[in-house]
């Protein structure tokens, strides 16, 4: 298991938070992690400790600053990406991403060369056809979006995650608690803005370069996501340049690894596989 370090610097004017443990197979290139809304890197814990890499608490969220005039937009957040990896002194990456997350695919695509192995997860599709769920559009109306995030509770929050779990219930009473607690004004901040700032046809628009990527990528989906249909794993597949395999989950939801464990173990022999 490897031993993860926590830190916390100055990047940008902001302090930004992540945890970094070595590379579980010697001279590999890390992997980096990033997660999406509304959670935080402590999503990647049992990933860090089976793989190491680096797992940022992207800007706005989880202990990461939030100042108000951040730029919370999918092509902000890919900047970010190239600012942490300068700032940690890290050329090629194994990228693996989740919902929001996606937003490193645009990174990704610019800089396809950096990129030695990739992991798509549930993410928000950067390809023509979808349309947003309905908290999401709740959340892109002003004001509207406002009064449904000042009125988050636990008991919400355990509810709506229900509909989110393949299992029976809500999700595990401690990623609810972790959630709500890193659910603060300023993150509340970063995903209105980050949605108001991604109609669809932005999306599709910002997946146009997913054919420059050619790297070895496995496109894992909880096909019980209430959130994103699964035919979007597909599509994914089929707009990357290379190669993908595809893992569908029928008995997982948006974070497919809470529902099946086994999935750290399944992610991991693939981005430990010699690159090719």
């Amino acid at each position: 298991m490897a031993t993860i370090a926590e830190h916390t610097e100055e990047l940008g004017g902001r302090p930004v938070f992540w945890r970094q443990a070595p590379p579980s197979r010697p001279g590999a290139a890390p992997v980096l992690y990033l997660h999406g809304v509304p959670t935080s890197g402590d999503d990647w814990l049992p990933f860090l400790e089976r793989t190491g890499g680096l797992a940022p608490d992207l800007p706005g969220f989880g202990r990461s600053g939030k100042r108000a005039d951040g730029d919370y937009t999918m092509g902000g957040y890919a900047a970010f990406v190239d600012e942490l990896l300068a700032h940690v002194g890290v050329d090629r990456v194994r990228l693996v991403v989740h919902d929001w997350g996606a937003a490193g695919l645009l990174w990704a695509a610019a800089r396809p060369e950096r990129v030695e192995r990739l992991v798509i997860v549930n993410a928000v599709p950067l390809l023509p056809g979808y349309r947003w769920h309905l908290i999401a559009r709740l959340w892109r109306r002003r004001g509207v979006g406002e009064l449904l995030m000042g009125a988050t509770s636990r008991f919400g929050l355990r509810q709506l995650s229900r509909a989110a779990n393949a299992a029976p219930g809500p999700l595990p009473d401690a990623f609810v608690d972790r959630v709500l607690a890193q659910l603060d004004h300023g993150t509340q901040r970063a995903i209105l803005r980050l949605y108001r700032t991604s109609p669809e046809e932005r999306l599709a628009e910002a997946g146009t370069a997913l054919a420059d990527l050619r790297c070895p990528t496995l496109v894992c989906w909880g096909d019980r996501d209430p959130y994103i249909p699964p035919r979007f794993a597909d599509a994914y597949a089929a707009a990357l340049g290379g190669e993908a395999e595809v893992l569908h989950l029928p008995d997982a939801g948006h974070w497919p690894w809470l529902d099946r464990p086994d999935l750290v173990e399944r992610l991991a022999r693939f981005l430990d596989e010699t690159a090719g």
